[in-house]
């Protein structure tokens, strides 16, 4: 935790004193005495995370391919390619089991 001088707005340095630790000015006189525990915390609000692959309405129109599941076995996948990397990269390509109680997703 940062404290700043009221005097001349410096950050204030810890240090012993003879009775206890308190926050001292570098520039300046000022000097508070720290009678109590002082904390505080302060926890950064988290960004919303996009869905790279644009969510279930991305998986609406797409085709499908004999791809066999890894997951169950299946012998159809629905597929897309997405440039996820620079240009001068291949595409990746994408696979979702085409059948309903797998759903399998992964990438090649």
């Amino acid at each position: 935790m940062l404290m700043f001088c009221p005097t001349c707005a410096n950050v204030l340095v810890v240090e012993e004193g003879p009775k206890s630790y308190r926050f001292s000015c570098n520039t300046c006189p000022f000097i508070h005495n720290v009678t109590r525990k002082i904390s505080s915390k302060k926890y950064p609000k988290l960004k919303e995370l996009d869905d790279v692959l644009g969510g279930a309405a991305a998986w609406e129109n797409v085709d499908s391919t004999a791809e066999t599941c890894p997951k169950c076995g299946h012998d159809r996948a629905y597929f897309m390619q997405i440039q996820t990397r620079s240009a001068d990269e291949p595409m990746t390509t994408f696979y979702r089991c085409c059948h309903p109680q797998c759903g399998h997703r992964w990438k090649d």
